[in-house]
């Protein structure tokens, strides 16, 4: 069991929002997310600023071809909040090393260091060739370890000089270091994908999988982070219908699926099965295509995944059986939680007052404002 505190991240939808669920996501075509409410800055500002009061300690923007960027999105955002963290999902390849350095260091800059990373190789060839890139799967791979190489040689001070099979750098330099430097989260479920990511992340990300299921990739991780001498946070990514009792987060549930026409389903999950993604393919297992069965493991639904590409599962339930959940994953060695819910305004505070109070009593999580206060730093003269 862990010792390590929890921390929550919630989620920006960059392509809209509604009360039912959002189509789109991972290797779906731009404009196939819709929602009935615009991503237009002010709407993302009442999310973030909402998720900051109720104690997240930051929240991922996705990318793709069917969502606005992160960069520029989260960038004006910083203006509406004051401690809110963004978790910038961006993909090596699209953009040099070098320019990516610089980003990150002129992010913290601006942003007094409110900058996470979640670096996204592209599961999705088609997708990929749509933005220039014409590698296959285990290339990408490749890459993003070159990459990342790279960005952490420049982060060190530079200069660099580089040579790789498809990253090449010549007095490679930035004008500062970022301080602090950001996190890099990455994810990946394959073969390819663990080697980069013990190399190079500070959290590795998990999809909402079965307990048993995440314990065995964690341990994978593990084993492959301490072979190159590191150790590694753990992380996963959930979509959460939480309320004051199981029946109403149940009803809220069925009132989500009943939304979604059998012919909606079955056109998504064609286009989700020529994911080249080992987590996606993972997601499609759990349910199949089918709308029945979709209880996974206790409090774990997977229709989300029926219309959504990426993320495919909902911890639901009451408030008391979601931070049961929680906390059995926190066992297992996962202390971030990265969540989301319909619509993404209302489900953080459904979560922030019901769920999170629960887990402050156990001990288990402080919001980050007191944790703050609390902080030898913000005492005076507490160091005499």
């Amino acid at each position: 069991m862990t010792s390590s505190p929890l921390t929550f991240h919630w989620f920006l939808p960059t392509y809209g929002d509604s009360r039912y669920i959002v189509g789109g996501g991972h290797g779906l075509a731009a404009g196939s997310a819709s929602g009935d409410r615009p991503a237009t800055l002010s709407y993302l500002g009442q999310i973030a600023r909402a998720a900051e009061d109720l104690g997240f300690a930051g929240a991922l923007t996705p990318t793709g071809a069917w969502c606005e960027d992160a960069w520029l999105t989260t960038a004006m955002l910083a203006e509406a909040t004051e401690r809110l963290k963004f978790l910038v999902a961006f993909r090596p390849g699209l953009l040099s090393p070098t320019l990516a350095a610089q980003m990150a260091a002129t992010y913290q800059w601006h942003s007094g260091g409110r900058l996470l990373l979640n670096v996204v190789t592209g599961g999705e060839a088609h997708e990929q060739r749509g933005y220039g890139d014409f590698l296959d799967k285990a290339a990408r791979y490749a890459r993003a370890g070159e990459f990342l190489e790279v960005v952490r040689a420049l982060w060190s001070g530079g200069p660099v000089d580089f040579r790789g099979e498809h990253v090449q750098v010549e007095g490679g330099r930035i004008p500062r270091v970022p301080d602090p430097l950001p996190p890099i989260y990455f994810g990946g479920s394959s073969q390819p994908a663990g080697p980069v990511a013990a190399r190079h992340a500070d959290v590795y990300l998990t999809w909402g999988e079965p307990p048993a299921d995440v314990a065995a990739k964690l341990a994978w991780m593990a084993s492959l982070a301490a072979a190159e001498g590191r150790s590694l946070r753990y992380g996963i990514r959930l979509h959460v219908i939480t309320r004051d009792t199981a029946d109403e987060a149940w009803a809220a549930a069925d009132r989500l699926l009943a939304a979604v026409d059998p012919e909606t389903i079955s056109r998504v999950q064609e286009g989700l099965r020529r994911s080249e993604s080992e987590g996606q393919r993972r997601m499609l297992d759990l349910h199949g295509g089918r709308s029945a069965d979709l209880l996974v493991a206790p409090n774990l639904w997977a229709g989300v995944g029926l219309v959504r590409g990426g993320a495919g599962t909902a911890l639901v339930g009451s408030h008391r059986e979601v931070a049961d959940r929680i906390a059995e994953y926190h066992d297992l060695g996962l202390t971030e939680f990265i969540l989301s819910g319909y619509p993404h305004l209302e489900e953080a505070y459904w979560f922030g007052e019901g769920v999170l109070p629960l887990l402050a009593e156990r001990g288990l999580w402080t919001h980050p404002a007191r944790a703050a206060a609390l902080s030898p730093a913000a005492v005076p003269f507490a160091g005499v």
